[in-house]
């Protein structure tokens, strides 16, 4: 089982301070859902934790391990980070880009063993790209093409999943196909964390939110302990009406706050 611990956490990016003393803990089988308005710093604190943003205080460990002193290679097995905004210059096929997942575990793209193999044809089916793995990457809509990207992470089988908007380019249908993939992940075993703006599909697939607001950490728990309506008030300076309805919390905003 993975344990993924985040000590006192503060990351300077120039001469804004980004994160500031973050304390968390991330468990493995469980979708965590990161959110927050713009500037909170969600995404830094995902690059931080797949070693790329690098701390200014605290720490970050993975198995009691410091994920700043681990190999590159040993990183990369271990956790495996979707960036928001990929893309694909060459046209190469699906399946070949999904390959690349494999990578980190020393499997050539174009000659994968059976694993590796298995690997990648769970990762297309679980983003609904079954039958695209001829398809030039150049050729995909946008929607499709961020699909593919999730399916290379997903592909790396890492115990550490973190996803920067997985959604954002998604359709309705393929939002939830995506979504019900991601959660099937963490109940394989794996610790999940995703960026979500969609605060109702936040509360109804995540097992656990986590609020950031100006670099700090407001909330974590579960979807209604975190998601009330003071809480959007005054992170999102929205008015929200927020109820519980079959399969979940939902939350309807009804305006700006005049004062935000």
């Amino acid at each position: 089982m993975t344990g993924l611990e985040i000590r006192a956490l503060s990351v300077d990016l120039g001469a804004r301070r980004a994160l500031q003393g973050i304390d968390l803990a991330l468990e493995p089988g469980r979708l965590t859902a990161l959110i927050g308005p713009n500037g909170a710093g969600k995404t830094t604190l995902l690059r931080a934790i797949a070693g790329l943003a690098k701390p200014s205080a605290g720490e970050i460990t993975l198995n009691g391990a410091s994920v700043a002193r681990m190999r590159a290679s040993e990183r990369a097995r271990a956790i495996a980070y979707l960036p928001q905004g990929g893309g694909v210059a060459w046209p190469l096929p699906v399946e070949s880009v999904v390959a690349l997942g494999r990578l980190p575990h020393g499997e050539r793209p174009d000659h994968l063993p059976a694993q590796g193999r298995a690997a990648v044809e769970a990762a297309l089916l679980s983003v609904g790209l079954e039958g695209f793995e001829s398809r030039p990457a150049t050729a995909l809509s946008g929607g499709e093409r961020a699909r593919m990207l999730l399916a290379r992470a997903l592909a790396t089988q890492a115990p550490v999943l973190l996803a920067d908007e997985p959604v954002a380019a998604l359709d309705p249908r393929h939002q939830l196909i995506v979504l019900d993939g991601l959660r099937a992940q963490a109940r394989s075993g794996a610790t999940v964390v995703a960026i979500l703006h969609d605060l109702n599909l936040a509360a109804r697939f995540a097992d656990r939110i986590v609020l950031l607001d100006q670099g700090k950490l407001e909330a974590s728990g579960l979807p209604e302990a975190v998601v009330t309506e003071a809480r959007l008030a005054s992170s999102f300076g929205i008015r929200a009406r927020v109820t519980r309805e079959e399969g979940g919390l939902l939350v309807v905003a009804q305006g700006p706050l005049s004062d935000a």
